[in-house]
């Protein structure tokens, strides 16, 4: 458990929810249902030319009106049909899958957005993040050496460039030092690319859905 992990885990719990920094751990299948419920129904909004839908987190439990960062992972086909998400969290988390899975279905640029007929073979997927983890890369080697394969997400950014990968990238990347060049190409720069300023960050997940 990291220092600030311990220190909000110590803070009474009614404290915590004020500041908006409850504690984080897994939220288990029983709200993972909910949440996938209410990335479903947010999506479902922008076939009838609504946004995104407004979620009074206040009616749900408090595990899940936490601050938690999420990316949603939409798949048709078992391809993948769009993927957005935040890396640091914004919004108590049954917000934040509202809006993750909207912006999945209709803001992902690589991508047409959702259409109606689409909805019913849908595969929603939601990533849960645990803080970030940044790791010491003065150089390429360093950073693959503080990495976990198949547990890490990842996220780099150098010259106002960034990328990130969720662990489950790994399924199809296995092999670290490729699973690096890919996400230095996804963040638009050559797969051989180091600089000095290269900054890196890890992050596990919690999947529901």
């Amino acid at each position: 458990m990291s220092w600030s992990a311990r220190l909000i885990s110590a803070l009474p719990a009614p404290l915590a929810e004020r500041l908006g920094v409850a504690a984080q751990g897994p939220v288990g299948p029983e709200f993972g249902a909910v949440l996938v419920e209410v990335a479903r129904a947010s999506i479902k909004r922008g076939f009838e030319g609504r946004d995104a839908l407004s979620v009074d987190e206040h009616k749900y439990a408090r595990e899940l009106r936490a601050k938690r960062a999420t990316f949603t992972t939409l798949k048709k086909d078992g391809k993948l049909r769009g993927c957005i998400g935040t890396l640091v969290p914004r919004r108590p988390l049954v917000c934040d899958v509202a809006w993750s899975a909207y912006s999945a279905a209709y803001h992902d640029t690589r991508f047409p957005p959702l259409e109606a007929g689409e909805y019913a073979g849908l595969a929603v997927h939601i990533s849960i993040l645990e803080p970030l983890r940044e790791i010491p890369c003065g150089t390429e080697d360093e950073l693959l050496a503080g990495l976990r394969p198949g547990t890490d997400g990842l996220s780099i950014r150098d010259n106002n460039r960034q990328a990130s990968f969720l662990p489950a990238v790994w399924e199809g990347l296995s092999e670290p030092a490729r699973f690096l060049h890919e996400l230095k190409l996804k963040a638009g720069f050559e797969a051989d690319h180091w600089s000095s300023t290269m900054r890196a960050w890890a992050f596990e997940v919690e999947e529901v859905g």
